[in-house]
């Protein structure tokens, strides 16, 4: 069986479980082939929890859930060092940060310290214990949630750590015949009748698969337009006087290489051997939302992120 056949298939029973919400299951398979973590808001109740313990059920790897609560402790995700009174010494003990696939539930309910040592381990997949450094899982993927309806409480994320997103999804309630679907489902589960599962994806496939979707071609017309559209978030009074007035802070070169890298993830996902400028398209909102600051001024006008990325897409020509 071919690799993109087993990602097909693994797709499938991640909608097949997670109904009503493609968009989040693609673009969590996207996180894992492009080695890169995964920002979801959306309401309660929206299986995101479900979703990534699926997910961790067909691949080879572990699974942890970590409740980010306002008395999180940094050592509550790194671990610690235990004293052993029969030894008299001090032995590491491991915290939920070392697993392959990581649930940050309500991520901005942890204070600043949790955020911090929560970055080091996206940043350079390591933690710093005690004065040591020691390195987490080559796969590694952290999915973090946010609930939209209820602030109280909550620290905002810091411009560093939400760069370190790869994407960041916004995710609502299905509608009239996916909530239908879910009542069957969630009634066939009371029964114990199981969707047959697909054969196990194993890190050695989803290392190949990153392989594979580094090597997609790229046309030069296809990166001068991915360079173009980050531009104009650093330049924007060179396209329009009002992009201008709502654009406060452009995206770093980190999300020219996110870009990229999830447009040929959506390729391959597509069973495409090149990027077109359909898939940097597609692309654009979660990999820039979390990333481009907009002004007072565009506050005051209304004018969401969505709103001003659409803005840059009829302003960027197509190369």
């Amino acid at each position: 069986m071919s690799l993109s056949t087993k990602f097909e298939q693994l797709q499938n029973y991640l909608d097949q479980q997670i109904i009503g919400q493609s968009h989040l299951t693609q673009r969590m398979l996207m996180a894992l082939l492009c080695d890169g973590h995964l920002l979801v808001e959306g309401p309660p109740g929206l299986a995101k929890t479900k979703a990534i313990k699926t997910l961790a059920e067909v691949v080879e790897g572990n699974f942890q859930r970590i409740q980010f609560t306002p008395d999180l402790l940094p050592a509550d995700i790194t671990g610690t060092d235990i004293y052993r009174a029969a030894t008299g010494t001090f032995e590491f003990q491991a915290g939920p940060i070392f697993h392959n696939l990581i649930l940050a539930d309500e991520i901005n309910r942890a204070p600043a310290k949790v955020q911090s040592a929560l970055l080091e381990a996206m940043a350079e997949h390591q933690v710093s214990v005690g004065g040591k450094t020691l390195p987490l899982e080559k796969l590694f993927m952290v999915m973090a949630t946010q609930n939209p309806i209820e602030q109280e409480g909550t620290y905002a994320l810091p411009e560093a750590q939400l760069d370190r997103f790869l994407m960041h999804l916004k995710i609502d309630y299905p509608d009239k015949h996916s909530e239908r679907l879910i009542l069957e489902l969630i009634e066939n589960e009371a029964r114990a009748h199981e969707i047959v599962k697909p054969p196990a994806v194993s890190q050695a496939d989803l290392f190949t698969a990153r392989e594979a979707i580094l090597n997609i071609h790229m046309a030069e017309a296809v990166k001068t337009y991915i360079v173009e559209l980050v531009i104009a978030t650093r330049q924007p009074q060179n396209y329009s006087e009002r992009l201008a007035r709502w654009i406060d802070y452009g995206v770093s070169p980190r999300a020219t290489a996110a870009l990229s890298r999830a447009a040929r993830a959506l390729a391959w996902l597509k069973g495409q051997d090149f990027v077109s400028p359909e898939e940097v398209q597609a692309v654009v909102h979660d990999v820039l939302r979390h990333r481009l600051l907009l002004s007072f001024e565009a506050e005051a006008e209304g004018m969401s992120v969505d709103q001003v990325i659409d803005e840059i897409l009829t302003l960027v020509p197509v190369v």
